[in-house]
């Protein structure tokens, strides 16, 4: 099938097409989320590992750079780059591990703590009003958008156990 004009396209209309509209839903959760974090100083991303190193802390996961991005789903530069910005705003603090010099142990600090709670709070109250139209169609939205993340980059496959070693999936020690 072609659109309109012989348009190259299987899709007769950009609104048939899932990844187009994909596309525009995440544009517009995001610039609801950038509005509601920035009254508190934080881009989403920083929002992101702030809390994800947070999480995993109270996990008493391993809280390594490596984990926060298997965790967050973010490239491991880009991490690293982020928590700097994190730890010059006084709001992680990254230790040497002992046991791996190559890896950083990664603590949200008081002032950090109180601001996951608040961004939590924003971020939580932007995204019920984003995805209210939704309903009682959100648990499905959501086992939905599970489906569609690459299994190789499962949460369940890449997060180490409470001893530091990787999961059962690969067998190899946590890298930090």
């Amino acid at each position: 099938m072609t659109g309109p004009g012989g348009f190259p396209s299987r899709f007769e209309k950009p609104e048939d097409s899932p990844g187009f509209l994909l596309w525009q839903v995440t544009n517009s959760w995001q610039r609801r989320i950038r509005h509601a974090l920035k009254e508190i100083g934080l881009t989403h991303v920083q929002f992101v590992l702030l809390t994800a190193t947070d999480w995993l802390d109270n996990a008493e996961l391993p809280t390594t750079q490596t984990n926060v991005a298997k965790f967050a789903h973010t490239d491991v530069m880009m991490t690293s780059q982020v928590i700097r910005t994190l730890e010059g705003k006084g709001l992680v603090v990254v230790e040497e591990n002992p046991s791996d010099t190559r890896a950083h142990i990664l603590k949200v600090t008081p002032t950090g703590k109180r601001l996951v709670k608040r961004a939590l709070e924003l971020v939580e109250d932007a995204d019920g009003k984003f995805f209210g139209p939704l309903r009682q169609d959100s648990i499905r939205f959501v086992e939905m958008l599970n489906l569609l993340i690459e299994p190789e980059n499962t949460r369940r496959a890449q997060l180490p156990d409470r001893e530091g070693c990787a999961s059962e999936t690969d067998g190899a020690p946590a890298r930090g």
